[in-house]
């Protein structure tokens, strides 16, 4: 889902760059609330999701996919701290290890960080009294569909690639893969918790 440079539109590019900078300035305001005992384990989540991502599981056809982690962050620690954990891990993949394009940050920063974070965690609240695994599970996987349905539109307004094809694949691959991220965030989540009961409990 790492959009590379050369994909997206100059209007595309500045939209992005603009919505995701204005969500990573309100997250980081909301986050002067954040209980300063809990402030390391922002450093802990953005190294395991890095490392969590780097390890793919295949999907069908040579396509694989890995972990986002946006709705597992958002889960334990709230939205406002998923979304610095992701543009953090995100940045550090984009500057160091080439995933990504510079052009495209913000881009990638939107559809695999903060759809996860805010989106994710609007389904896992409104479900999360009627059956908590289930609201994980539908969080996680709805997280990964939303952010390749909305960089198929990203780049089918950029007119870089068909719409149709790319919305087909990225759609149809992901919808696949969002099975794997929904069940290892609703693994992670649980032996976090029964390890670390003190984890959650974040205010949103």
């Amino acid at each position: 889902m790492h959009i590379p440079d050369g994909l997206l539109s100059l209007p595309v590019i500045v939209v992005t760059y603009a919505v995701t900078i204005g969500i990573l300035a309100y997250s980081l305001r909301k986050l002067k609330d954040f209980p300063e005992e809990k402030i390391p384990l922002l450093g802990l989540f953005a190294a395991g999701i890095f490392a969590a991502q780097m390890v793919n599981f295949p999907i069908i056809g040579g396509v694989s996919g890995h972990l986002l982690g946006a709705v597992l962050v958002a889960v334990l620690l709230g939205p406002y701290a998923a979304v610095l954990v992701m543009t953090t891990v995100l940045l550090i993949q984009t500057l160091l290890f080439g995933d990504g394009g510079i052009t495209a940050i913000g881009a990638n920063i939107l559809n695999m960080g903060i759809v996860g974070a805010f989106v994710g965690y609007w389904i896992y609240s409104k479900l999360k009294n009627f059956n908590e695994a289930f609201g994980i599970a539908l969080a996680s996987w709805s997280a990964v569909v939303l952010g390749a349905f909305l960089t198929s539109i990203e780049i089918g307004i950029s007119h870089s690639l068909p719409f149709g094809k790319v919305l087909g694949l990225m759609v149809g691959y992901h919808a696949v893969i969002g099975i794997g991220e929904a069940l290892i965030t609703l693994f992670v989540v649980n032996a976090l918790k029964s390890k670390l009961p003190e984890i959650g409990g974040v205010p949103a």
